[in-house]
């Protein structure tokens, strides 16, 4: 089809003074201009990285059994031995220690003498480690009431001396024993930073050792994760 007369001389004027693009024409055939800004990614979508990482651990908490609480009839902490020996003269405890702190020197027998060590619970700065307790992450009482009555004493031993899983944590000592043996529905770390972290570790020594949760630890774990 021809190009009207008035249109043509448009065009050829439009060519001489300014750029092609400058015009404010439809190219030919109705395409877009190949100079076309380029659009912007979707920035709302789902996030990765940590927050994936956190959902995972958000499946892994709903295929943990809701259960009450077992009896504590039959409890003792002797039936979990711990700070077993390592090998090279070093227990649990010492192993922990070393693992932690930053220029830990040891003496005989591998007792750890100085260092440096920050507690994730409250982000003290220690210099001193008889100011540490070594955490169990799931006290060995709450594993008690939520499974742990049923094992052997070396399973029960297993967990209270497990370096594999994020089980055993170098704490201050005020921390440590203010949290005693509750749950993440009763007590939560004085850093509300390391909520995520703590409610991963929480979660991931539950799933491993096949223990139970309560409705209200579920529902504690849950928010916490919800800080990742």
């Amino acid at each position: 089809m021809r190009t009207p007369l008035r249109a043509s001389l448009a065009l050829v004027l439009c060519g001489l003074l300014l750029s092609g693009a400058s015009c404010g024409l439809e190219p030919v055939g109705g395409g877009s201009a190949t100079n076309a800004p380029t659009p912007k990614p979707n920035n709302g979508g789902p996030s990765t990285g940590d927050s994936g990482q956190a959902g995972d651990v958000l499946a892994q908490l709903d295929s943990l059994k809701v259960a009450t609480w077992h009896s504590m009839s039959g409890y003792s902490r002797e039936k979990f031995p711990h700070w077993r020996s390592q090998g090279d003269g070093c227990d649990t405890r010492e192993t922990v220690l070393k693992r932690d702190g930053d220029a830990v020197k040891t003496g005989d027998n591998c007792k750890v003498v100085s260092g440096t060590w920050v507690s994730p619970y409250d982000d003290k700065k220690i210099t001193d480690p008889g100011d540490l307790d070594i955490d169990h992450i799931v006290p060995l009482a709450n594993a008690w009431r939520t499974g742990a009555w049923d094992w052997t004493t070396d399973e029960r031993s297993d967990f209270a001396n497990d370096l594999t899983r994020p089980q055993l944590l170098s704490v201050t000592a005020a921390t440590n024993r203010s949290k005693g043996d509750q749950d993440p529905s009763e007590w939560k770390p004085p850093l509300r930073s390391y909520w995520c972290q703590y409610a991963k570790d929480w979660v991931t020594v539950k799933a491993h050792w096949k223990l139970t949760v309560t409705q209200a630890e579920k529902d504690a774990l849950q928010e916490m994760l919800e800080t990742c």
